[in-house]
Formats: structure tokens, sequence, C-alpha cells
């Protein structure tokens, strides 16, 4: 007896009738019409879509109602497997379904108009071509925020969702954010993105609702496929622009958009930020960024030498790498000004000229975290510690306490992030500071003395700087 040859392709056709009738007509043009038929097994329906992202997509979206409707249409559990073919391929395989597969349907079954393509969406003019994830130096600091972001370039909406990127000023939390819409634009170019700083949301909402355009300005937000934020901490103390923030991420988060924010510190350290604005940033994966080490630093410098084809000795760099331990910025800002000095000037960059042209360089970034250095040293003299106790590993009363209240005071009075006091304080990590400043918070409500002494240390500091 000859084998049943089993067809399944007027059941796919039907489906696709099914879901075009019910789901908004670009959500078919860019997700359901991708997908291809190519053959039909025993109980099983082989389908195909161009890339890994878009079989993720709607393995996660549409593959339960999928097999639904085909349950329901031939009654009985059909398994679905769908591939990976290139877009040549399907084309190909598009001609070929012109001509039924044999079967005992006529071919009027088959018959149906072409399928629209999906549209390339306009690139985001406020997204930097120069953010790359190749140019981005990967170290130890910086390594499982690259991968979680380069995850989510790879597959938007499907994992990670929302994500924040923290850290200090000059980590690269901009370049790796920039880097999956560069990526997302180039590899996806049918999904929306949308990229802008915090301040620019704000001014956009500010100028609709001053040019009666609210409407318009949402519109932009909410069809966003992702949507890119920079600097959150810049929402603080606005209230309006935090609701409106609020309804747009909702809106986005329920509809499967892909959500990445960076800010400069940890959410729960932001002051005047809703709870409910801080839940929803931190109801998917948050990651933080670290200050490069040594190594790291030096593989900066080197990449960036190769790209200007600039000839900086190493002795020279490492002297740089050694100097800077702020951030990348500072970082490519001194070699920038050694190249600028050795192009106009036509001299070989020396050990003693680098020396030399950076010392204004480093005074400043010791300047920057000035205030830090003072109250170590207010606080050490005020419990006849020495400074390098409260930045060292002991863990003594008699030092612990006074190393809690120099990182609750520094908290404070400045705005460094845990992440950057930790640093000054011997390279803690951002939960040690975060657990002394809620130590001390909770230690000073109960202990009016302790709070006379610190608010006296403040003012010392305070005073202290200003003599300066």
């Amino acid at each position: 007896m000859q084998q049943q040859k089993w067809n399944y392709y007027p059941f796919w056709q039907e489906i696709l009738l099914r879901l075009e009738s019910t789901l908004p007509e670009q959500e078919c043009v860019t997700w359901i019409h991708r997908i291809s038929y190519i053959e039909s097994e025993n109980h099983k329906l082989v389908l195909a879509v161009p890339s890994l992202f878009i079989r993720d997509y709607i393995k996660t979206q549409y593959l339960a109602s999928i097999m639904s409707l085909l349950t329901e249409l031939t009654g009985e559990k059909i398994e679905i497997d769908i591939i990976v073919k290139q877009q040549e391929e399907l084309n190909k395989n598009s001609k070929d379904q012109k001509n039924p597969p044999k079967g005992n349907i006529s071919k009027d079954e088959f018959t149906k108009a072409p399928m629209p393509k999906a549209q390339k969406k306009p690139k985001d003019p406020n997204i930097n071509v120069g953010y790359q994830f190749d140019n981005f130096v990967v170290g130890e600091n910086s390594s499982f925020a690259y991968n979680v972001s380069m995850a989510i370039a790879k597959n938007p909406g499907v994992s990670y969702n929302p994500c924040l990127i923290y850290g200090g000023v000059g980590l690269g939390k901009t370049h790796l954010i920039q880097s999956i819409g560069n990526f997302i634009q180039e590899s996806t170019p049918e999904l929306q993105v949308v990229y802008v700083t915090a301040e620019m949301f704000t001014n956009e909402f500010i100028m609709a609702i001053g040019e009666k355009k609210t409407p318009q300005f949402r519109n932009k937000y909410r069809k966003a496929d992702v949507l890119l934020i920079d600097d959150i901490h810049f929402l603080q103390r606005k209230e309006s622009t935090q609701e409106e923030m609020f309804h747009v991420f909702n809106n986005l988060f329920e509809s499967n958009k892909q959500l990445v924010f960076t800010c400069d510190r940890p959410i729960n350290e932001l002051q005047d930020i809703t709870d409910r604005l801080k839940n929803r940033f931190t109801r998917g994966i948050n990651v933080d960024l670290q200050p490069p080490d040594f190594e790291t630093r030096l593989a900066i410098l080197q990449k960036k030498c190769e790209k200007q084809v600039c000839n900086i000795s190493s002795e020279v760099l490492e002297y740089i790498s050694k100097s800077v331990n702020t951030n990348v910025r500072d970082l490519e800002a001194s070699l920038t000004k050694l190249i600028a000095y050795s192009n106009l000037l036509n001299k070989e960059i020396t050990l003693d000229i680098a020396r030399d042209q950076l010392k204004s360089t480093y005074s400043l970034s010791k300047d920057q975290t000035m205030s830090v250095d003072v109250i170590i040293r207010v606080v050490s003299d005020y419990f006849s510690i020495s400074a390098y106790d409260i930045k060292g590993k002991k863990r003594t009363k008699s030092v612990v306490l006074p190393r809690q209240i120099a990182m609750y005071i520094a908290r404070t009075i400045t705005e460094f992030s845990t992440t950057e006091i930790g640093y000054e304080f011997g390279g803690r990590d951002h939960t040690t500071v975060m657990h002394s400043v809620q130590k001390v918070e909770g230690m000073i409500q109960n202990d009016i003395a302790l709070s006379n002494s610190i608010q006296n240390l403040i003012r010392q500091i305070q005073n202290y700087k200003r003599e300066s």
C-alpha cells in the first residue's frame, strides 16, 4: 500500500488569512509575512524565516496561536518546525509555491495574492554610527554589560527586557546603548529604533505640551520597536515627564518592545523618582559598569592609536594608563591631547613631554575627586585613625564605623554615585557603599549625639574645602 502524501499547505494558507484578519496590518507585514511554507511531513509542518531573531520572536509571540489554529483546522496535533533560511532561498521557495504541492487538492486552493514585504524603517539620526560593538574594548569591568547588550541587539524584545546599564561618567554606557541601536538598524531594519537622552525626551515633551502636540509626541514613542533612553537620572524632580515616561514604558513593555536605559547610579539611589517608575526600571536586568583596570585602559589606548594611525611608544601609553584611572573619557582626552601636540609641532612624544603636557590634566582629575579625599581626611582625623585604614581592609569596630560615616557623608554632600565612591574607598563594590549609607541613616535616627557629630563633620569638610 502506497504511503499517504501529507500536505498541510492549504491549512497554512487558511491560518495566514485568519491571522491577517485579527492582527494589525503592520504587525502582519513585519512578522507574519516573513514566514514561508517549506514542506509537510507526517504530522509535521515545516516553516522558515530569514533570521534567528525573527525565529525567536515568532516562537515567543505567535507560535502558540499558529499551533492552536492548525489543530482546530486539522483535528490533529501537528508539530511545527521553524527553520532559518537565507532570504534568497526563501524567495526561490516562494516562486516554487506558485505550483502547489502534489496531492488531492486543486490548484485554485493555492492561489493567493503576493504578500507585501516588510519596509525598512528610517534610521534614527540621534544614533552615532561611530558607536559599534566592534570598537568597544571589553575588560573585566564591562564584560557582563557588553554581553547583555549584544544579546539584546541580536534578539530585541525576547530576553533581558527592560535593561538598565548604570555606572559613573565616561565608562561606556552611551557607547553600549548606541551600539545596540546601530546593530539592530543594520541587522533588522524593519524595526523602528528610537534613541534619545532623558533630557531630549523631557524637552520634546515640554514642547509638545506648549504646541498642543502631545498626541504626536506619544505616537512617536509608542510606535517604537526598540526604545533607548540615555541618562535617566535627568528625570529626577520632573513629575510630569515621569508620568509620561511611565505610560510610554507600560505601552511598549506590554507590547513586548525592547527597552534599554542608562543611568549614572543604581535606580534606588535616584531621588524624587516615583516608586512605580523605579519599579519599572528595575523589572528586567540591571548591569553595572566599573572603572577599567590597568590592562583594559592600556588596551583602549592601543586601539585608539591604531584607529588614528599614530605612533606613540608603549612606554608613554603605559604611563597614561597608570596615571589616568578615573574613566575612559579622561583616558581618551589625554591621548588626544598628546596626538594633537605631536601633529601640530611635528614632535615625537617622549615620556618627559607626556608628563609635562598632562600634568594639568592629572591635577584636574584629582580636583574632581578632592571632595572624597577631604571627607576621608577629616573623618580619619576626627576618629584618630589613618586615612589608609579607612580605605583599607580592616574590619575592626574602630575602623568600620568611621568608614561607614565617611561613605555616608560622601553620598550626602557630593554628586558621586555609589560606584564612584566605592572606587575612592579602596575599590569597594557599590553595594558596600549602599549598605554603609543605610546603616548610618538608621543609626542617626535613634542617636542624636551621632547625628550632631556627623553634622559637625560635614561643616568641617565644607569649611576645609572653602579654605583650600
